[in-house]
């Protein structure tokens, strides 16, 4: 058994000594020939510790909001943007705001504190109409009443649609 772990072991040893006379680099990128790996996207969020990285305790915070008739239209669909203090919780990202005082959905986002402004892709649409591309950058100044957040439409502002982006 001994025999055979050494035998293995020197493979591996070999093995290695090769990639590194050949630069490390895997095939494609000049040992052998083989096109190049596609790269893997890894997305990870630092927000899953930021209570760690400042000291600070995350509280849930509920949003709701004053319609304005020239920017809900037939409806507006709004997907909360995480950003520094806040994350969107589950199924509390997504709020359509209609008409005549109409919504579905409730904005839930876990924040480290009140924030003042809080950002939203968004764009007309009807209620059932979803996940379809947004327009742009909604952003929105923030009343704060405890655990309530106040987010009154006349008051924000269009940025970049995705279009103006490089």
């Amino acid at each position: 058994m001994k025999k055979f772990l050494l035998c293995v072991f020197s493979i591996f040893f070999v093995f290695n000594i090769a990639l590194a006379e050949d630069g490390g680099k895997p095939s494609g990128e000049g040992g052998g020939g083989k096109p190049p790996a596609q790269p893997r996207v890894s997305i990870f969020s630092t927000s899953t510790d930021w209570e760690g990285l400042t000291g600070l305790r995350y509280h849930e915070y509920r949003g709701k909001f004053i319609p304005s008739s020239s920017l809900v239209g037939r409806g507006l669909v709004l997907y909360y943007l995480d950003g520094f203090p806040c994350y969107g919780l589950g199924e509390g990202v997504r709020v359509w705001v209609g008409p005549n005082d109409k919504h579905e959905g409730e904005l839930q986002i876990a924040c480290l504190y009140a924030p003042e402004e809080i950002k939203f892709t968004w764009r007309n649409a009807t209620r059932e109409a979803d996940q379809a591309e947004s327009t742009g950058i909604l952003i929105c100044p923030v009343e704060s009443s405890g655990r309530e957040l106040t987010i009154d439409l006349k008051k924000c502002e269009k940025g970049p649609d995705w279009s103006e982006y490089k």
